[in-house]
């Protein structure tokens, strides 16, 4: 029972919609639809933190701004914060409402009043109608049994009224016209809805539980669009679960985008496998470079096991989509897996990893399985005998097939990966390991993983040149073979992670000062030597000295690049870091390669 008193009848209550998000770029578009909804008749204000901000300072935030009424968007990245500030809410301001939404608190909802006696209600499911009509009732009758989808305390007892229906999305106002949103609207994600719903019926995942997909109006949708583009935002992130599954709609937004862009770039969740060949074709012709990105949910290439999740996926037609969009050049796709789903052990987890990354996406997300509330996988967690975490975000300790010890030893896959290959540091390193030197990538991964684990770099930082440093001394002390062609890559990415001359080097130099003094000179007075495009910039000893790099590789680097053959001529290969006109605040580099026999000497 809680301690709280709600306030007394009134014509208008303060109230305070407010949640924890994961990082300070992202924003909440629940919190705003929230407002939306109920701005005409009701006073509300937004309240974002990040579950890093210390408690103190948002209570005290939450304090001064003197709420009757506090709303708590809860996800399973927040909960147990929120819970804490709650807590300390409540001590402080025992007379306030508090009012819990979101997806974490909509299922299960009897344990959640149970576990936080602060809440006096749960909203379920959709909450702007909800919230608006629970806002009447506190300030009216407070008859809380007449609104839908809501939880509610009557002494000890806990009462969940029926659910509301869905609501009619052509109603609801938009929830990106803030003026208060608009001075940071550069500098942070902004989420945007076009659909609800979902049409698959994956067990792991919470969209599978509402059936059927609903829109919004094109028409609103396209101004909202323009709107935000033309007040400066520069990442707009849909969160529709899948993107594309009316082709005539994703393709009618796709060409509105290209045509309307400004430079603000888009994110989706597609559907790869689903992907119809004329959308491809489209965008490969239309779509400019950097603008989008595509999002491909794979989780398993294990037949069993998509089964088993009642996941329909075509692992071919998903290759070929994935493939052809590589081949435009255009979009960048981050693909991602679940270690951990039923009938998948570690060797099928292994050939999962590889079928994906043989596909070379720009991003591999490795993540682990959640036995989410509300899902098919939780209720069927007994099955497969799995454990899993009891709080948020309730991730898996092992089952039947996949035991703890096993877990442990994917986590640090994950852990390199996202260093290495998720952070494009050494592509070139890597790749010509993966192919050349390693049974696989995994095998790559997970015995690099390993290595680093055993050495305890988990648990301290790095900086750029330790990640080389510490790739370095795992091959040597492996024995891998043809060091001196891997060094020679390594030096290359180096150089490349750089947009000014890099200050050290990890490595020997071995060039004498002499000699780099005589190549700078040479370089300077015959530029032609070396390319049309390095003549072009124009570039005097003096500016060389000073943003120039010159090193030694000890094979044919354009052969290489051009079809990987390791011809041992040796290259010299020159970087020059140059300045961009004064109205291009980024800094450009050009990479310039000449063999030795052709370089000026």
């Amino acid at each position: 029972m809680t301690t709280s008193n709600t306030p007394a009848p009134a014509k208008q209550l303060k109230t305070v919609v407010a949640t924890l998000n994961a990082k300070y770029i992202h924003t909440s578009l629940a919190l705003r639809f929230l407002k939306a909804f109920s701005a005409k008749d009701f006073h509300i204000d937004i309240a974002e933190y990040t579950i890093k901000d210390p408690v103190m300072n948002i209570v005290s935030d939450l304090f001064t701004r003197n709420p009757d009424v506090i709303g708590f968007s809860c996800y399973i990245w927040n909960i147990e914060e929120t819970i804490k500030v709650m807590e300390m809410i409540r001590k402080i301001k025992p007379e306030v409402t508090i009012i819990l939404g979101g997806p974490e608190v909509s299922y299960d909802t009897e344990y959640w009043m149970n576990r936080i006696p602060q809440a006096d209600f749960i909203v379920m499911g959709e909450g702007e109608e909800t919230l608006h009509h629970l806002l009447t009732e506190l300030s009216t009758t407070r008859k809380y049994h007449f609104v839908y989808g809501l939880a509610y305390r009557k002494g000890e007892e806990i009462i969940l009224t029926p659910g509301r229906p869905k609501l009619n999305l052509a109603e609801l106002p938009s929830p990106h016209r803030f003026e208060e949103d608009l001075p940071t609207l550069s500098n942070r994600v902004v989420y945007f809805e076009t659909s609800r719903g979902c049409p698959f019926s994956c067990q792991f995942c919470l969209s599978s539980i509402e059936v059927g997909v609903r829109y919004f109006d094109m028409e609103r949708t396209k101004s909202d669009i323009l709107y935000l583009i033309d007040k400066g935002a520069k990442l707009i992130k849909f969160v529709d679960r899948t993107f594309n599954i009316k082709r005539d709609y994703a393709l009618e937004i796709f060409q509105f985008l290209i045509e309307n862009h400004q430079g603000c770039v888009f994110q989706f969740e597609i559907t790869a496998d689903i992907m119809r060949p004329e959308v491809l074709d489209y965008l490969s012709e239309h779509a400019p470079p950097g603008v989008f990105r595509f999002e491909i949910g794979v989780q398993s290439t294990n037949d069993p096991t998509n089964a088993i999740i009642q996941r329909k996926q075509n692992f071919t037609k998903l290759a070929r989509t994935v493939n052809k969009i590589k081949e435009s050049g255009k979009i960048d796709q981050h693909l991602d897996l679940i270690a951990g789903l039923p009938l998948e052990d570690y060797d099928t987890f292994r050939t999962t990893f590889n079928d994906v990354f043989a596909l070379r996406p720009e991003e591999l997300q490795l993540g682990f399985l959640k036995m989410l509330r509300g899902t098919g996988m939780r209720n069927d967690a007994p099955k497969y005998n799995y454990i899993y975490m009891d709080h948020a975000p309730y991730e898996i300790l092992g089952n039947d097939l996949l035991p703890f010890a096993d877990i442990v030893r994917i986590k640090r896959v994950e852990d390199v990966l996202e260093k290495y290959w998720n952070a494009h540091r050494m592509d070139h390193t890597l790749e010509y390991l993966i192919e050349r030197e390693f049974a696989s990538p995994f095998d790559f991964f997970q015995a690099f993983g390993n290595y680093w684990e055993d050495r305890g770099w988990q648990k301290i930082g790095h900086q750029l040149e330790d990640l080389f440093t510490r790739l370095l001394g795992f091959l040597q002390d492996r024995g891998t073979e043809n060091m001196d062609v891997i060094l020679g890559l390594m030096k290359l990415d180096y150089f490349m992670n750089h947009k000014y001359k890099p200050r050290k080097i990890w490595w020997d130099f071995t060039m004498e000062k002499s000699d780099w003094a005589g190549y700078m000179k040479e370089i300077a007075a015959h530029p032609e030597r070396v390319s049309e495009g390095f003549a072009a910039l124009g570039a005097d000893e003096k500016l060389l000295q000073k943003h120039a790099v010159i090193e030694v590789i000890p094979f044919d680097l354009q052969q290489f690049r051009a079809d990987g053959t390791v011809d041992r001529t040796r290259t010299t290969l020159l970087v020059v870091y140059y300045q961009g006109e004064a109205a291009v605040p980024a800094l450009a580099f050009t990479m310039l390669m000449e063999t030795a026999e052709q370089s000026v000497t």
